[in-house]
């Protein structure tokens, strides 16, 4: 794959991500504009390490309570720790995960994803979030869709500037996938001025931009479907394990619901 597709002289919201995680797949120009948005939203790295800790949750839950084994993760954004086959496979190690992505520069660090156990598989798929067919159809080569899966969409859709459109694309995912299948989402949201500051400027930064949603536009992705308790909520209040703290109020709202 070429790699001159890949722009360091703007900062990426990939690297912009990993970042703020901790990760070190990114470049001075992403830190630089990292370090500026942390001081008008300090809270913004919370929104990073909290909605990392809501996909563990949210995929011990499904493997474990629920019982499932496949997982279509569609906007993986670049490797960090605790990806989404790494915390499947250690509950379930036959569970078969479907990374999708287009990003050059995720792309380029794909094989680090490329890892499983030996009874399950774990994929990648260069095919854009935009069609939803072309997803539904690359992924039925490694999953069967005839049998539940999780869809799971984290971070990705604030990148879809119009909101009637992102929820289009969510329901033609969501239509492909039989009963029983279940949808996850978090992003985040516009529920501070901080938040809705930090996201302005990170527009203007020459990035692809990100558009911070209400939390009823978040809830409304997940219409038609069974919301999981507690709903859609703030990710560190979305069942948090009994040994954290008390969770702390964050601009990111999750869910989990089933398809009936």
């Amino acid at each position: 794959m070429s790699h001159t597709r890949i722009d360091t002289s703007k900062p990426h919201s990939a690297r912009f991500w990993n970042y703020f995680v901790g990760g070190k797949d990114n470049y001075e120009v992403d830190r630089e504009i990292g370090d500026q948005i942390k001081e008008i939203c300090p809270g913004l790295v919370d929104v990073a390490v909290t909605s990392r800790q809501f996909l563990g949750r949210a995929v011990r839950h499904l493997a474990g309570e629920r019982g499932l084994r496949q997982f279509l993760d569609v906007g993986t954004g670049l490797p960090t720790a605790e990806n989404t086959h790494e915390v499947a496979q250690r509950v379930a190690p036959d569970a078969k995960i479907v990374y999708v992505d287009n990003d050059p520069i995720v792309l380029a660090h794909a094989n680090a994803l490329l890892t499983s156990t030996p009874e399950g598989t774990t994929t990648f798929l260069d095919v854009d979030l935009y069609d939803p067919e072309a997803i539904l159809t690359a992924a039925a080569d490694t999953l069967d869709l005839s049998r539940p899966v999780a869809l799971m969409i984290l971070n990705t859709l604030g990148h879809v500037a119009d909101h009637t459109q992102a929820v289009d694309l969510v329901r033609r995912l969501m239509a492909g996938l039989p009963s029983g299948s279940y949808l996850v989402i978090s992003d985040g949201t516009a529920t501070s001025e901080e938040m809705i500051a930090a996201s302005d400027a990170y527009n203007k930064s020459g990035a692809v931009p990100y558009y911070v949603r209400t939390v009823a536009e978040i809830a409304a992705f997940f219409d038609g479907l069974d919301l999981v308790a507690p709903g859609v909520v703030e990710v560190t209040r979305w069942r948090p394990d009994p040994q954290d703290p008390d969770p702390s109020p964050v601009d990111a709202y999750g869910g989990l619901a089933r398809k009936p």
